[in-house]
């Protein structure tokens, strides 16, 4: 039987809004644990990674050298401690399933995974996250994980951030509605398997969610999913800090969750972007709970 392990990462210094830091919270209260059983995994919880507020810390105390980025020394904190925690969970060979908070902790998730094996990732998100200090709108780090990552232009030798068995080759962004202009460059530049809301449209969620992961997967020991719930349609999942109109559908979402299960390549996940006082009922923190459920092997028959 697999063993997944619940990891919580409360933070919210990437991220644009408050409040998303109690997105572990919502979402377990939403009935993770209960999700996880149904669909035939041991769960075990390893509580929450230690995250002080964001109002005791100042934004800037480590501003990077070029372009900005806001509260990346407390970035950093946290991602390492998440690293460790992912590796270790790996290391028992169990899969860690992360909570976010915002889409920062990503960076964690992906360098503890990519520690020790070659992995591929699998981006669901209505952002391409491929900004740098450089080429940031806001300053906010939720923007740039992947590129940390990756470790494109500023983040290049950034140890803590780096994810050294990811490669761009096996990355795959799906969902795509709102990118900003460096990020498209650098997407036309660099070749990533990308795929917008209209290929979806043109093509069906199935088609594209099989590419996505046979990009992701050719060659490597195994795949990281990241799921942002803005990927989502805001009438489906309202309660996420940067809400894109033109997302996928709740039955789209589940679909492609139930492929992502069925390619029996998961290694590591993460869940982010769900802020609890911004959902109307907890829906958003429930869905989270489904999708991650149908991702581990839940099913209808």
């Amino acid at each position: 039987m697999t063993t997944v392990r619940i990891i919580g990462a409360p933070t919210d210094y990437g991220a644009n809004r408050r409040g998303v830091d109690m997105g572990p919270s919502a979402i377990r209260y939403g009935g993770l644990a209960d999700q996880l059983a149904g669909a035939g995994v041991e769960v075990v919880d390893a509580g929450d990674l230690h995250v002080p507020r964001a109002e005791e810390r100042d934004p800037d105390a480590d501003a990077p050298s070029e372009g900005k980025a806001k509260f990346l020394r407390e970035t950093e904190e946290v991602c390492r401690q998440l690293g460790d925690e992912v590796a270790a969970t790996l290391a028992d060979g169990e899969v860690p399933l992360a909570l976010g908070g915002d889409h920062s902790i990503a960076i964690g998730s992906l360098s503890g995974s990519a520690r020790d094996a070659d992995i591929g990732a699998v981006w669901f998100d209505a952002h391409a996250d491929l900004n740098t200090p450089a080429t940031t709108p806001s300053g906010n780090v939720h923007g740039m994980p992947l590129a940390a990552a990756l470790g494109i232009d500023e983040f290049a030798d950034t140890e803590w951030a780096n994810a050294p068995g990811l490669s761009p080759e096996n990355v795959a962004l799906v969902g795509l509605r709102s990118v900003d202009e460096a990020e498209v460059e650098l997407i036309r530049d660099r070749g990533f398997a990308a795929y917008t809301m209209s290929d979806i449209d043109e093509r069906g969620i199935t088609e594209v969610t099989e590419e996505a992961l046979t990009v992701a997967s050719t060659g490597v020991d195994g795949i990281h999913v990241s799921l942002d719930l803005d990927w989502l349609d805001p009438n489906a999942a309202p309660g996420v800090g940067t809400p894109v109109r033109g997302g996928v559908t709740y039955r789209e979402a589940h679909s492609a969750m139930e492929i992502v299960d069925e390619t029996d390549a998961l290694r590591s996940m993460e869940i982010v972007e769900v802020n609890p006082t911004l959902d109307q009922h907890n829906e958003t923190a429930e869905l989270a709970t489904e999708l991650a459920a149908s991702a581990l092997g839940k099913r209808v028959l």
